[in-house]
């Protein structure tokens, strides 16, 4: 029998329709989804009963209604790279030309925008060498892991140790991209288009909100759902 959750992470794997409201109450339920349900309604201004009551009435979500769970690793993976991180190298294939021109125009009037132009670079320099770094070295060998097992076979042995390094090493550089995302929210107050806003102004900012949506929910799958069953499964492998 399942427990129920107690943790902002936990409720989003548990009831994936959460996480649209959890993203528009501004609640992280992925880079500190370890934080309790009470914990984080509290610090948001609202009880755990209306939270719940808004979670019910929100409509199925389109793209976070598998539950991931009980996918096997290798379909996560797969799932990962083609979707969160083909659209992640296009979003940022967009947006640094288009925070630079942004910049550029309207940044004597909006001197928040330079900001804006230096983190959008900031986030394609953590995040292609960190999407780089899982898809050649710590995602072939979760997909070894659950291969072996499945053949009786002894799970290879890697130059990292054990999976929980480069793990650890990811979980740190998603902490790094959620505080760049925020500072941008911030400083865009929650991307607040002014009255002299351009076309690429408004397209600059709807753009990069849909970066930050998405790569939330990334972090969570690989926070939350793929890492720790990553950790278990070479934990069954190699007991001590």
């Amino acid at each position: 029998m399942q427990t129920a959750p107690t943790t902002v992470a936990e409720l989003a794997v548990a009831m994936p329709q959460s996480i649209s409201v959890l993203e528009k109450l501004g609640i992280d339920y992925c880079c500190n989804g370890h934080q309790s349900i009470d914990q984080a309604c509290r610090a948001h201004g609202i009880s755990t009963d209306e939270l719940l009551r808004q979670i019910n009435a929100a409509p199925a979500p389109a793209v976070d209604s598998r539950s991931w769970s009980d996918e096997p690793m290798s379909a996560v993976i797969r799932f990962i790279v083609d979707t969160h991180h083909r659209y992640t190298r296009d979003a940022l294939d967009i947006l640094r030309p288009l925070a630079t021109k942004v910049a550029q125009v309207h940044g004597a009037s909006h001197a928040e925008l330079p900001l804006v132009e230096k983190l959008v670079f900031e986030l394609a320099d953590d995040l292609i060498p960190h999407m780089l770094k899982e898809e050649q070295v710590l995602f072939p060998y979760v997909s070894a892991i659950e291969e072996a097992a499945m053949l009786g076979n002894d799970p290879p042995l890697p130059f990292f140790g054990t999976a929980r390094n480069p793990i650890r090493m990811m979980m740190l550089e998603h902490e790094v991209v959620g505080e760049k995302l925020l500072e941008i929210r911030t400083i865009t107050k929650n991307f607040e288009l002014p009255g002299d806003a351009c076309t690429s102004y408004r397209v600059l900012f709807a753009k990069i909100e849909e970066l930050e949506q998405d790569i939330h929910r990334h972090i969570h799958l690989e926070n939350n759902i793929l890492f720790p069953r990553a950790v278990e499964a070479e934990e069954s492998a190699r007991p001590e």
